[in-house]
C-alpha cells in the first residue's frame, strides 16, 4: 500500500506551504506513493495540488487510518506528533512517524523540514529491519548484515522498509521505539466503559465547503476488527494520564494501588502517570524525574501534593497501577485526560486502571508502542550499533536547558 500519512500543524500557513512543497516531492518522486490528509487539511491544500490525495470521513477516519496508512509524517512541534499518534490511540498498532520540528516545541521532532528529501529518502530507501527483540534493548540496530546483502528478514520491521533496498550502514534510518500506556475507565461495578468514550483524535470540524471534491477513502475497506491494528479494549496514552480537580476549589482525593496493593490516599491537584516520552511533559512541570526514552518504566508523579513526602515514582513499565476516586470527594467529577485531551469525568468509586503497553509479534504483525523514525549515529561500534543518546542529550540542553546556570554572563 506504501501510504503516506501527512499530518502538518494546525492553524500555521507557513507549516501548510512547507506541506504543499512535501507532497509534491513525494508525488514527483515515489510515484507508488498515496498521500492522505486529514479532511479539513485536504480540503484547504487540495487546489494547491495537481494531484489527488486522500482522507476519510471523521466519522470513519480512525478504523481507516489503521487499516491504511503505512507511514506518519508530522510537520509542527511536539503536540503534533501527539495529535497524530492520538488518532490511533484505540489501536494495537502506529504507523511509523517520521518528525519535521517546525512548531513551538521539538523535543520529540528529529529532523529539521529542509532536511526533508534527505529523511524521506533515508525512511524510505534503507531497507533496515529492525527486530522486536533489539527495539527491546537500550538500542536500535543498524542494518543487518542479510538487509545489506538485500536477503529476507523475518524478524524484521517490515513497515519501514517499504519498497526500498538497504543502503547500508552509513545511509539508513532507525527506529527509536516509544512506549505507550494502556488505559482502562471503568464504572462503580467494574465495567470497562472505554466504548463509550470518543477517540482521542482532533475533532474535525463541519467542513461546509464547496467547490472540488476530495478523493476520499470508502469506508467499507476497514474491515470489522479495525484494520491490521485492531481495535483495542483499552486506550493509549504516549505521554501521560491524569486525574486532576478542575475548576473544583477543593483538592482531589484519590486513592493509588500498585499491582493491587494499596499504596496510599493522594490529596493533591492531581496525579500523572506518565509514559519516560511523558517525563519530560507535564510530569516535568510537576517535579516529575527525567527518564531515557528507551528505560522500560512508567511514572506515579504528584501535581501539587499537600504532603511535602510525596514523591514522583518510578516504576517497571508493566506496574498494574489503580486510580481511584475516594469516597471522601463529596461526590465531585472529576476530569481525567489522555495526552492533553479531556475523556470524561470520574465520579466516587469509578477508577482509571495503567500498565505500560507490551510490544510482541503477532500472525498479523507487530503490536505495541510508537515507533519514530530517527537519523542514524555516524559513530558506531563493531557490531554496528549506534549511539542513540546524541538527539536526546541535545534536547535536554539545547530545548530544556538542563541545569542551565543563572545570570546573563554564564
Amino acid at each position: 500500500r506504501n501510504i503516506d500519512f501527512i499530518v502538518p500543524k494546525l492553524h500555521a500557513p507557513h507549516v501548510t506551504v512547507s506541506a504543499v512543497e512535501f507532497a509534491k516531492h513525494i508525488h514527483n518522486n515515489y510515484p507508488g506513493l498515496n498521500l492522505v490528509f486529514e479532511s479539513h487539511v485536504a480540503h484547504t491544500i487540495h487546489k494547491d495540488l495537481p494531484f489527488p490525495i486522500y482522507s476519510a470521513a471523521p466519522a470513519d477516519a480512525t478504523a481507516l487510518y489503521a487499516d491504511k496508512i503505512d507511514l506518519v509524517t508530522t510537520m509542527g512541534g511536539d503536540g503534533t506528533i501527539l495529535r497524530a499518534a492520538s488518532l490511533f490511540s484505540s489501536h494495537f498498532s502506529v504507523p511509523p512517524i517520521l518528525a519535521f520540528s517546525m512548531g513551538t516545541l521539538g523535543f520529540l521532532g528529529e529532523w529539521k523540514f529542509d532536511e526533508y528529501k534527505r529523511a524521506f529518502r533515508e525512511c524510505y530507501m534503507s531497507g533496515c529491519s529492525v527486530s522486536t527483540e533489539d527495539l527491546g534493548d537500550p538500542h536500535t540496530r543498524t542494518a543487518t548484515t542479510r538487509a545489506i546483502d538485500g536477503l529476507p528478514d523475518p524478524e524484521g520491521w517490515d513497515s519501514v522498509r517499504g519498497n526500498g533496498k538497504c543502503m547500508g550502514l552509513n545511509r539508513t534510518s532507525k527506529i527509536l521505539l516509544r512506549n505507550r500506556l494502556r488505559v482502562g475507565i471503568y464504572d462503580s461495578e467494574g465495567r470497562n466503559i472505554n466504548e463509550h468514550i470518543l477517540p482521542t483524535s482532533t475533532a474535525e470540524p463541519s467542513l461546509g465547503l464547496e467547490g472540488e471534491p476530495v478523493f476520499t477513502a470508502q469506508s467499507s475497506t476497514a474491515g470489522a476488527a479495525g484494520g491490521r491494528g485492531g481495535n483495542s479494549p483499552y486506550l493509549h496514552a504516549i505521554n501521560e494520564v491524569s486525574i486532576d480537580r478542575g475548576s473544583h476549589p477543593h483538592l482531589a482525593i484519590i486513592d493509588i494501588f500498585v499491582n493491587g496493593h494499596f499504596l496510599t490516599e493522594a490529596v493533591a491537584d492531581g496525579i500523572l502517570i506518565s509514559t519516560p516520552t511523558g517525563s519530560t511533559a507535564y510530569s516535568l512541570s510537576a517535579g516529575g524525574s527525567i527518564v531515557h526514552p528507551l528505560v522500560k518504566s512508567l511514572l506515579i508523579t504528584p501535581i501539587s501534593p499537600r504532603s511535602l513526602s510525596f514523591r514522583p515514582l518510578v516504576l517497571p513499565l508493566h506496574t498494574k497501577v489503580v486510580l481511584r476516586l475516594s469516597k471522601r470527594n463529596r461526590g465531585r467529577e472529576l476530569p481525567v485526560s489522555i495526552d492533553g485531551k479531556r475523556r470524561l469525568g470520574v465520579t466516587i468509586g469509578m477508577e482509571v486502571r495503567v500498565e505500560g503497553e507490551k510490544l510482541e509479534r503477532t500472525e498479523d504483525g507487530w503490536k505495541g508502542g510508537v515507533p519514530c523514525v530517527i537519523r542514524a549515529s555516524n559513530k558506531n561500534d563493531s557490531e554496528g550499533f549506534g549511539e542513540d543518546d546524541d538527539s536526546w542529550v541535545g534536547g535536554l540542553n539545547g530545548l530544556l536547558k538542563f541545569n542551565y546556570p543563572f545570570g546573563s554572563g554564564s
